[in-house]
């Protein structure tokens, strides 16, 4: 999915106060929008939109029912009428107010935005953004006064930081739209709050999220069911995590006949893969598809943590790129060690 926000202009925005009830604080709701100045709608337009730049996607969920997903609710009905903005996000605050429990959350003002003018696919569409700024900084501001300078410390919100948004395109509602959703300052379990307990919201099945997965299938299948099962050495299986990965970076199209052949290639470890691919899926409640595109985003992603590295004591590091068939692993009796023997043409 591609989304493009050059576009893009603010159109509303209401903006609340959201405490943490479990810390006795409140919640503090606006009697209006809030009205911006011809100068300050780029810059905020700017502010909200430029912290979204994951390819990974989501959609609202509900276990039961769609529509008794709140946010997705009330976000239908701005979607709906524009003009709804302002009672909407009355209830959004209300809503989140509701979920605030966690003693570590901190209070902050929340924002209901409207946008026009993105692209989602080549297609023009709107969004509504829910964001959250629970952080403040210092900034000093340098005043000249009677031929002197004078300095003033204030406490606001950074302009290049977003600590909590959420962008709902309106596009596949029926499937629970298309959401983008960052949290930078929640970890651990109070960040369940903000993409659980209030959004409720779930991975987009696209190909981001087919590839992702598959890769991740295929890492843990080579560094953890593999050496348990066959006691392949490490170099072996730099071997087959640079095969994998090499697999995914040449094709277009992911198959999982067609891996399993080529990067595999033993029958007895390709049923063990089959059968390791089903297990997998259940215990992380996922389904990867027998065969999907490959993103390319997921995959640059991704290829970060295929990291083919064989860690030696605390001394040496040997980073495999090639032919695992160079580097010989042996033992030497006459000091009780382990040594590994590579083969190369030239040293650079």
């Amino acid at each position: 999915m591609k989304i493009k926000y050059h576009s893009a202009e603010l159109i509303s925005l209401a903006i609340h106060k959201v405490g943490n009830k479990n810390n006795d604080e409140s919640l503090a709701l606006s009697k209006s929008e809030t009205r911006l100045t011809d100068d300050e709608i780029p810059v905020l337009t700017t502010h909200f939109l430029n912290a979204f730049k994951e390819p990974e996607f989501y959609q609202f969920y509900h276990e039961t029912d769609l529509d008794m997903n709140e946010v997705f609710v009330y976000v239908s009905k701005i979607f709906e009428n524009s003009e709804e903005l302002y009672e909407q996000s009355r209830n959004l605050a209300m809503h989140l107010f509701r979920q605030t429990m966690h003693p570590k959350i901190k209070a902050g003002e929340f924002y209901t935005v409207y946008f026009e003018g993105l692209e989602v696919d080549g297609l023009l569409t709107e969004a509504v953004g829910l964001f959250k700024s629970e952080n403040k900084e210092t900034f000093m501001k340098i005043v000249e006064t009677d031929d002197k300078f004078e300095i003033n410390l204030d406490s606001g919100i950074n302009l290049k930081k977003i600590d909590k948004g959420c962008l709902i395109f309106n596009t596949k509602k029926e499937d629970g739209y298309v959401l983008s959703v960052i949290d930078n300052t929640s970890k651990g379990s109070e960040a369940i709050y903000w993409f659980d307990d209030f959004l409720n919201v779930q991975n987009l099945k696209d190909e981001y999220f087919q590839t992702k997965n598959a890769l991740t299938l295929c890492k843990t299948f080579v560094s953890e069911k593999m050496p348990e099962k066959y006691e392949t050495t490490k170099a072996e299986q730099a071997e087959l995590l640079n095969k994998s990965m090499q697999f995914f970076k040449d094709n277009e199209v992911f198959d999982v006949n067609m891996f399993a052949n080529d990067v595999i290639n033993h029958p007895e470890i390709i049923e063990d893969f089959v059968s390791f691919k089903k297990d997998f899926e259940k215990e992380n409640a996922v389904e990867i598809s027998e065969s999907f595109d490959i993103s390319d985003s997921a995959v640059k992603r991704q290829s970060k943590f295929f990291k083919s590295i064989i860690k030696l004591d605390k001394n040496f590091h040997i980073y495999v790129h090639g032919n695992g068939s160079y580097i010989h692993k042996g033992f030497d009796s006459s000091t009780g060690m382990n040594f590994y023997k590579l083969y190369f043409e030239n040293e650079e």
